[in-house]
């Protein structure tokens, strides 16, 4: 949601935008980091109690955000709210996997990420829409959301109690290397695709100056990302999640590389830009359902941790990208250079994406 709000952030809490952006990379840094350890220190918790405890802190971290007076407040309650946000997303995908047969593991995570997905389309123009008037109304509005949920959580949601795992259980599908490598590939999807879309106003704004239409293109992004996940699972399961990953990874690195040529030469055109951005959504979305299946496959008797460290990888990219193009636009970087960034980094991550695939121990699926 913030990331069609930073013009607005940035005017309220006197910074500039690509320090507004930051409140991205702090939200994805700290779900990075506190995400093993959130859900290792209540694995021994009630499983509806933890689902209710971390949206609890999700909505405090929001209303602080909403009602924060100071760009500082605002990014503790960032900081607070990822540290919720983080442990929800653990204890949910937890849930599902204890509650699913093993042989539907796939579909019902698919599910879980078919919901996020489905936030990010309805979240980034509902936002838009919501903050014509305040930037702070969206943020206090997804707080009320929060709570009617949470409500539903505590009253209907069944009580179930799961095996305690510890840190060292958690972490140890990182000591095989070509599953690291694999995670790598996750956080440079998110790197090269956080560096264009936390700044995704900023890039297009010449082309679609009046608010109206940047709602529309973000509403338009959030579809093409829900129109590559589907699209991409149906191949998933008819080819291989090898050869579908690689044909993603190499369209969106050819999207970013036309996208930085035809921005350098004649500026961000309507047309163009839009064939840039809506590429990107629907590459960007369609990656997860490969990539995923392609890491349970490399470790598929730690299917939920590594999914975990998956959830992990990706808030680690988030965190990554929406800082490298804050640090790219404040060493004076144009906006509509970013893709041109994005294209590097797409560029390094073939590249191991392809190392990997190469090594006798990287199975097909």
């Amino acid at each position: 949601m913030l990331a069609g709000l930073l013009p607005a952030i940035a005017s309220d809490l006197r910074v500039v935008e690509a320090a507004a952006g930051q409140l991205v990379s702090a939200f994805a840094l700290t779900s990075a980091l506190a995400a093993p350890l959130l859900s290792t220190a209540t694995s021994r918790w009630e499983r509806r109690r933890t689902i209710a405890i971390a949206l609890g802190v999700f909505v405090v971290g929001n209303l602080i955000v909403g009602l924060a007076p100071t760009y500082a407040v605002a990014l503790g309650g960032r900081v607070v709210a990822a540290l919720g946000g983080c442990l929800l997303n653990a204890a949910v995908t937890g849930y599902v996997i204890a509650l699913t047969p093993v042989k539907d593991h796939g579909k019902a995570l698919s599910f879980v990420l078919g919901g996020w997905m489905a936030a990010t389309a309805l979240g980034v123009p509902v936002g838009l829409v919501l903050g014509q008037s305040s930037w702070r109304f969206p943020m206090i509005l997804v707080a009320v959301v929060g709570t009617v949920a949470l409500a539903g959580i505590v009253l209907k949601l069944p009580r179930l109690h799961l095996p305690a795992g510890t840190l060292a259980d958690r972490l140890r599908p990182l000591g095989q290397p070509r599953l690291l490598a694999g995670l790598l590939v996750t956080t440079g999807i998110l790197c090269s695709s956080y560096t264009c879309f936390t700044y995704a106003t900023l890039i297009l704004d010449p082309a679609f100056p009046a608010e109206w239409m940047m709602i529309l293109v973000m509403f338009g992004y959030g579809m093409a990302s829900m129109l590559g996940n589907a699209v991409t699972g149906r191949l998933t399961d008819r080819f291989t999640a090898l050869r579908v990953l690689t044909v993603v990874l190499i369209g969106l690195l050819l999207d970013a590389v036309l996208a930085a040529l035809v921005f350098k030469v004649s500026g961000v055109l309507a047309v163009v830009g839009l064939l840039w951005f809506f590429a990107a959504g629907i590459g960007n979305g369609g990656a997860a359902v490969p990539q995923q299946a392609r890491l349970a496959s490399l470790a598929p008797d730690s299917a939920a941790i590594v999914m975990a460290l998956n959830g992990s990888a990706i808030a680690l990219g988030c965190a990554l990208g929406s800082a490298l193009g804050g640090v790219a636009l404040a060493a004076g970087t144009p906006a509509p250079a970013l893709p041109a960034v994005a294209a590097l980094i797409l560029a390094l991550t073939l590249a191991l994406h392809l190392l990997v695939a190469r090594t006798r121990q990287y199975e097909t699926v």
